[in-house]
């Protein structure tokens, strides 16, 4: 049963997402200098467009432009920017990027800038401030907002399957028969001629409705795909985490479990890879897919899908007993060459004050990194209709985990994605991944 969301939010954690100007870039009025901002969701576009007129107006010297790039160019054109010493001067920073940054000199180390300005990092949901420290104990982000993710759901087909929400938060798994969450996504497929994917005679090469549905990202991470699952199991992704220097990729369970997630697509109650391009909100809108995975930034964009009415249910508990969701604190970052680092510190230190993250709560987009502002976001949520407990249920009765945090992580990521897809493409199983696993080793080691 769903417990209540208004629990305990300062000890949440999760991940988050950028915002900005839709039309490649916005200034927020004044005269002086103009800082540069980096952020990949468009979603957020409206609150940092106020925060970045609000801090104008208390800094008259000092305009803010916002820039909003897609998650792929944002990081493409992010690297190539700082080798063509044109980066901008703040950015959205991510938890599975930023040691490369750090341990190439491309970004500030903030601590001496905390020290002068005595700025409270105890402000902090517990968790989100710890993972932005780099191996050598500097911070290089300030946090803004926290997610987890969830099974985002077509109300309408769930209903006419005969199920609940309650039997999707009851829902339990196991890499050898599915649990009772395959049950769930084989009685929500359907054929073109109307039979289930759980009943005699069912066409899988003939599908109208897909039980589950499958984002087309493949990343070290599995955050949008298979992550609520592995996490559930007895397993990590590294010996350490972060700055653990081997990855888990080996275990048995592990790629039994990958195994099992792609295999749904053979049984036809997935999509095999390339059937979609877009990710689940799309696939659930089209009414084409039952359910699928996305995290809790994307909630305002499922609940204004139209014609569908979307429910939110957390991953089905796991071989552990536990539900289980990756945690993703994302921060602001200064770059290294930035020529107007003490404006960027002060746009910085405004992203992460209450004054800005209380902005970003009234839009109901995600959850501020301040406790008291994620409250405001949950009153939000609420003034909406929007029952978001999913996405705390894993602090309640389950794990939050960490992305795998290294150095090195686009060479890693470059690898584990080949051979991600290549398992969902049916080129190889999963047992593959240990030779992956060891040419990932061999890039830490090195």
């Amino acid at each position: 049963m769903r417990k209540s969301v208004h629990v305990a939010v300062a000890g949440c954690l999760v991940l988050a997402l950028g915002a900005c100007s839709s039309g490649g870039g916005s200034g927020s009025g004044g005269s002086g200098e103009q800082v540069s901002y980096w952020l990949w969701d468009s979603n957020q576009v409206p609150a940092y467009q106020e925060c970045a007129a609000a801090f104008t107006e208390q800094n008259p010297d000092i305009t803010i432009k916002i820039e909003q790039f897609a998650w792929d160019d944002y990081w493409t054109k992010l690297t190539a920017s700082f080798v063509g010493g044109s980066g901008p001067d703040v950015f959205v920073d991510h938890l599975s990027k930023y040691g490369e940054f750090a341990a190439q000199g491309q970004i500030v180390a903030l601590d001496d800038l905390v020290e002068e300005d005595s700025v409270d990092t105890s402000v902090y949901a517990e968790g989100l401030v710890d993972p932005w420290r780099y191996a050598d104990g500097s911070l290089y982000g300030l946090p803004k907002d926290w997610d987890t993710t969830a099974f985002f759901y077509n109300e309408a087909l769930v209903a006419d399957a005969g199920y609940t929400a309650e039997d999707l938060w009851a829902a339990d798994w196991n890499p050898d028969d599915g649990g009772t969450f395959e049950q769930i996504v084989a009685h929500l497929t359907v054929d073109a001629n109307g039979v289930r994917g759980d009943e005699a005679g069912f066409d899988k090469s003939n599908v109208a409705v897909y039980g589950l549905g499958i984002n087309p990202n493949f990343e070290e991470t599995g955050q949008m795909q298979w992550a609520n699952f592995t996490g559930s199991l007895d397993w990590d992704y590294l010996d350490q985490n972060p700055w653990g220097t081997r990855y888990n990729f080996d275990d048995p369970e592990f790629q039994k479990t990958v195994d099992w997630f792609y295999g749904l697509a053979d049984k036809g109650y997935a999509p095999a890879a390339g059937v979609f391009s877009e990710e689940t909100l799309t696939q659930v809108g089209s009414g084409k897919v039952a359910m699928g995975t996305n995290g809790s930034w994307a909630t305002g964009t499922f609940k204004a899908l139209e014609g569908v009415d979307v429910g939110i249910a957390p991953g089905p508990v796991g071989p552990t007993g536990d539900r289980a969701s990756l945690f993703n604190g994302v921060a602001d970052s200064i770059s290294a060459s930035s020529k107007k680092q003490d404006a960027a510190w002060e746009w910085v230190k405004y992203l992460g004050s209450s004054a800005c993250q209380d902005v970003v709560a009234e839009h109901a987009v995600v959850f501020p990194a301040i406790p008291g502002s994620a409250d405001k976001a949950l009153e939000a949520f609420d003034a909406k209709g929007w029952d978001v407990s999913a996405f705390f249920s894993y602090r309640e009765d389950g794990r939050t985990f960490l992305p795998p945090i290294t150095v090195r992580a686009g060479e890693v990521n470059a690898i584990a994605s080949v051979a991600f897809e290549d398992i969902a493409l049916g080129n190889k199983d999963a047992s593959s991944l240990t030779e992956a696993n060891e040419q990932i080793n061999a890039v830490l080691a090195d």
